[in-house]
């Protein structure tokens, strides 16, 4: 790819993961390549009314580690994901170097503070005096950014994008962009996500959009087979510290990956269901690409979307062939939300740093529960077991209610 004048290639420097797998990104992708399911009974509340009573929760979390008691008592769920994560992804990258005036701050969330609104709307219902005065202010969305921008001193362009599964996607596009035109030097940018909540668990399920295996909840979550029965909900966050590639080799930094493509569209079809016939996610992958300046046939690995619902898997799976075709059999499809379950508006930040440390480190996470093919999903979905590749160049699909649809693409960095 050769960069149009006045634009600046932008480079991933430090990633910062909290999940359903662990806290840290390396105990993350230890785990997610041994196929690890991070997926069981609900520990956050009592779901024995609901039901689906399994989701991917974050376990392994304390916030006292990473926030003062007054923060941890005053800030959603959210907001601590968001603030560990940013603070493992700057530990890695360093900031020395970096202007805090020039560094935008972009993390997204689908849902915001969940667990502060739930509590909140309890406490109006009988004592509306009682509401706590930091409701508004820990449950709004753009929380996430404002409170990782506060920590880290991030005082240029600051964003929260809302586009339900599709946020911390839009998040590091918008992010790379800011970069790249020279509006911030460097940004912070993902998503984070605490939506483990009886209403929305409640909600999801009563749209017949979970999976109700119950009693083999790691089993749950099983994109493109034939089998599947819904989505497995999740929790967590990502956040990738982008800068320019000539920050980053002047810094000394290492460089995980280039982030070089964003594509966006939407399907303009319906509030929940995705276009069946996959053509606006066709149409962001290739959008996508051509901002890369990437032909189809370099591409290597797409982290798809796949959420292991009968209708999405199988509408990706028909964008995938119309994007890439004949090369569509050649690609290694992985669906990691077979293992992290669906981190809504998190999730699209969480694949996209997998994409980079597959190019990275030359592995392909698995699909695990692959043990059903479905004849309209049948292109090679890295079953069951990682696979060493070196990827040259890779995709991250993220598709949301409301159809909005958004991919980026990644590549190996080399120095012009």
């Amino acid at each position: 790819m050769t960069t149009p004048p006045g634009r600046h290639r932008v480079v991933v420097t430090g990633i910062g993961m909290v999940n359903p797998l662990g806290t840290g990104t390396e105990t993350v992708w230890t785990r997610l390549l041994a196929g690890t399911s991070g997926v069981g009974p609900i520990q956050a509340f009592d779901a024995g009314r609901l039901p689906v009573r399994i989701a991917a929760e974050v376990t392994d979390f304390d916030p006292a580690d990473w926030l003062t008691s007054k923060e941890v008592r005053r800030l959603d769920r959210f907001c601590h994901f968001a603030i560990a994560a940013a603070e493992l992804a700057v530990e890695r990258a360093g900031l020395d170097g970096i202007d805090r005036d020039g560094a935008a701050t972009v993390i997204g969330s689908a849902i915001g503070g969940a667990g502060t609104m739930r509590a909140g709307v309890l406490k109006d219902a009988t004592a509306p005096h009682m509401v706590s005065p930091f409701f508004v202010p820990s449950s709004i969305v753009n929380m996430g950014a404002g409170t990782v921008a506060q920590r880290f001193g991030f005082r240029g362009p600051g964003a929260a994008p809302v586009t339900a599964c599709a946020s911390s996607a839009d998040a590091i596009g918008q992010a790379y962009r800011l970069v790249r035109d020279g509006y911030a030097g460097a940004a912070l940018a993902g998503g984070s996500e605490a939506c483990i909540a009886s209403p929305l668990v409640a909600g999801f399920a009563n749209l017949r959009a979970l999976s109700r295996r119950n009693d083999e909840p790691q089993r749950a979550s099983r994109p493109f087979t034939a089998d599947r029965d819904g989505f497995v909900m999740g929790e967590g966050a990502t956040m990738l510290l982008l800068e320019t590639a000539e920050s980053a080799e002047a810094r000394g930094a290492y460089v995980y990956a280039e982030i070089c493509g964003y594509g966006q569209t939407s399907d303009a079809y319906h509030v929940t269901a995705p276009d069946p016939t996959g053509r606006g996610a066709a149409r962001a992958m290739l959008a996508a690409l051509r901002e890369a300046g990437l032909k189809p046939d370099e591409i290597d690995h797409i982290n798809a979307h796949g959420t292991s619902t009968p209708f999405s898997d199988a509408a990706e799976t028909k964008a995938i062939k119309s994007a890439f075709g004949s090369h569509s059999g050649n690609l290694a499809v992985s669906s990691t939300k077979s293992m992290t379950g669906h981190l809504l508006g998190a999730s699209g930040a969480t694949e996209t740093a997998f994409c980079a440390l597959s190019i990275d480190r030359g592995v392909i996470p698995p699909t695990i529960n692959q043990d059903a093919a479905d004849p309209e999903c049948d292109l090679d979905y890295v079953p069951n077991t990682a696979r060493p590749y070196e990827v040259r160049a890779a995709l991250s699909n993220s598709f949301a209610f409301g159809g909005q649809n958004v991919a980026l693409a990644l590549q190996r960095f080399v120095r012009e």
